[in-house]
This record gives structure tokens, C-alpha cells and sequence, in this order.
């Protein structure tokens, strides 16, 4: 399959109303490129974990729409067969509008032909190999060096669904994980996505793990980064759904078995999230949270506590942060307060 890629080169400022000029022409689907540095709410929004290093803004923006090239040379524009021409002349007519009221900058527009789009597997020319401590991280389309057969390896394949352990919600998890993990482990990962926090907790001993996501994605994701990593079926199970709000879900999960329940996900899930995982946990059980942007801590501790959990630590790892807690054991209808070895 073969596309027709007309890009538009303009300012930041037009972005938006250039696109919907567009989009009531039949142009749809921009893919939009600029310098503008990442709000936090956006990087908790899109919570990303390759996330490319951005040049200086310079107010430049390029604004590309593709459209389906047929056999016969002409253009599917949402159903209607036209050409480049046509589709060129409705851009101008866009431009000239918006013009009208605000400045586009250059306004150009440059046409090119792009083979079949494999619009999935973009994103691995920025994912190759790295180390967390002492875990190298590597994904399938690259090889193991020699000198590197001798470590351990977490060979990771987000596909797509979240988690290669880059991002730092994820490096925030795993060093908790590695700091609790026991060979009697029960882990619950809730938001599994690419099974990067269950699969490392088993490689660091974990004894059982049981993932939850809501993205039916993240079966196949998981299947294969288990088979990737020489993890059978039975010692990292998957569910599909809503844990919070599905109680067939919980039922299945289970209660009073985990060791250890980790939840890489955003603060306004773990706010309603928290109660209903710490029936799950073990008296004295640890309950490990991320993806918690800078000034919303607050938010999951205060869950914690409301939940009868004892904070045992917040860390942090540039804008994100990490809330760790303790379920209290009750002894003799009283709370006894456990203090986590190594915590201070």
C-alpha cells in the first residue's frame, strides 16, 4: 500500500485551527511536529516510556497528512477518489482561510510518496539496550553482545502496550520491587501492560505473579515477553479487565494472597484504585505505587492512609514519584505499626 504525504510547514500557534480548516475538507489524522516542550499534565497524560529529546522550540511546526494512494494512481480521501491536485487545492484553500485572521508563518506545503506505514513499530528506532543496575534490558531485534552473556538479561518487547523500563515510573518500581521481593513472593501487577514489573520480580525470585491490565493488547504482549524470558504460564497469570469497578475481576485476583502489590498507573487511578487493593494484600503486605507526576503524591499517600495503610517511603525520580506502603497487621484487634528493614 503506497500514501501520498503532503506536510505543511507553519507555526505553533496555527496548529490547531490549520488542522481543523483541514479536517472539514477531508484531510484527517495529522501527525504533528514541533519543538514545544511537554507540560507535566501532558507527560502524565501520555505517560510515555521512550520519549525522544526534544531540540530547542523555535515556534516551527510541520503539520503532515497522509492520504491512501490507489492502483490507479488516485487518491482514497476518506472514501471519495480524487488526485494530488484536488487535495493540494483544498490545503491552499485551508491556508488562505486561516490566513485571513493569523499569521501561518511560511505556509508551504511539500508532497512526497511513502510506502506502507508501520505506524507500531515506529517507535523501536529509539528503544535499544541499557542497564537498570545490574539488569540489562534488551529488546528482541537486537543481539546480546558477548561480553554481556554473563549478566542477567530481561529480554522486552513492549509492543503495544506500556513498559520497557525506561521511563522513570517504571525504574521508580522496579528498584521497590528489588527491595521487597522475597523467594515466597505472591505479586499483584495491576496495569501489567508489557509484564516488565512481574516478569523482573520473578527474575529477582518472586515465587508467583498475577497481572491485571484493561488493554486487551497486553495478552499478547505478555505472552510473548514471558516466552522471551523462559517464564512459564503458570508462574505469571494475566487478567483482562477492570479491577476497581468489576468484582469477578477481584474475585479472580483473589484476597489476602499477595506479598507484594505493585500499580505503575497515574495518581487519579491509584486514588480509587487503593481500597480496593488492600483487601488483596497480606497483613504486613507492601503495596508499591508509580507514575505519580511531581505535587500529586500527596493525593496517594493521603489514599494510603485513608485505606489503613502505613506510608513507608515517597521516592522520586526527576518530575515523577513513588508512594510505598505497609498493610497493617492487626494483633489482638489492635494495629501493631511494622517499620520496613532498610527504610528509613
Amino acid at each position: 500500500m503506497k500514501w501520498m504525504k503532503f506536510k505543511i510547514k507553519t507555526v505553533v500557534e496555527a496548529e490547531d485551527i490549520i488542522i481543523s480548516e483541514l479536517y472539514d475538507r477531508g484531510l484527517e489524522g495529522a501527525q504533528i511536529e514541533d519543538k514545544v516542550p511537554l507540560s507535566p499534565l501532558e507527560k502524565e497524560q501520555m505517560f510515555v516510556d521512550i520519549l525522544p529529546e526534544s531540540e530547542t522550540d523555535d515556534g516551527t511546526a510541520y503539520l503532515s497528512f497522509f492520504v491512501e494512494e490507489k492502483e490507479n494512481g488516485m487518491l482514497d480521501l476518506g472514501g471519495e477518489e480524487t488526485d494530488k491536485e484536488s487535495v493540494l487545492l483544498r490545503i491552499e484553500e485551508a491556508l488562505s482561510e486561516v490566513r485571513l485572521f493569523m499569521g501561518i508563518g511560511e505556509g508551504t506545503v511539500t508532497v512526497s510518496e511513502t510506502e506502507d506505514i508501520d505506524w507500531i513499530n515506529n517507535w523501536k528506532q529509539y528503544f535499544h539496550q541499557f542497564y537498570i543496575d545490574d539488569l540489562l534490558v534488551i529488546p528482541s531485534w537486537e543481539e546480546v553482545k558477548e561480553e554481556d552473556r554473563d549478566k542477567k538479561i530481561l529480554h522486552i518487547d513492549p509492543g503495544t502496550a506500556f513498559g520497557t523500563g525506561m521511563h522513570e515510573t517504571t525504574r521508580l518500581c522496579i528498584g521497590q520491587i528489588k527491595k521487597y521481593v522475597t523467594p515466597e513472593t505472591e505479586l499483584l501487577d495491576v496495569g501489567t501492560g508489557s509484564g516488565i514489573l512481574s516478569i523482573i520480580a520473578l527474575m529477582y525470585g518472586a515465587k508467583h505473579a498475577v497481572g491485571t491490565d484493561l488493554d486487551p493488547c497486553a495478552v499478547e504482549a505478555v505472552k510473548q515477553n514471558k516466552d522471551a524470558n523462559g517464564i512459564s504460564s503458570g508462574d505469571f497469570e494475566l487478567f483482562i479487565g477492570n479491577i476497581i469497578t468489576e468484582k469477578d475481576v477481584q474475585d479472580r485476583v483473589g484476597y489476602g494472597c499477595y506479598d507484594i502489590v505493585a500499580a505503575n498507573i497515574l495518581a487519579d487511578v491509584l486514588v480509587p484504585l487503593t481500597p480496593v487493593i488492600v483487601p488483596c494484600l497480606k497483613p504486613g503486605g507492601i503495596y508499591i505505587t508509580s507514575g505519580i507526576i511531581e505535587g500529586k503524591e500527596g493525593l496517594v499517600t493521603a489514599a494510603c492512609e485513608a485505606a489503613g495503610l502505613t506510608v513507608l517511603e515517597v521516592g522520586e525520580q526527576g518530575e515523577w514519584r513513588s508512594v510505598t506502603a505497609r498493610k497493617v497487621v492487626r494483633v489482638g484487634g489492635h494495629h501493631e505499626k511494622q517499620e520496613a528493614a532498610g527504610v528509613s
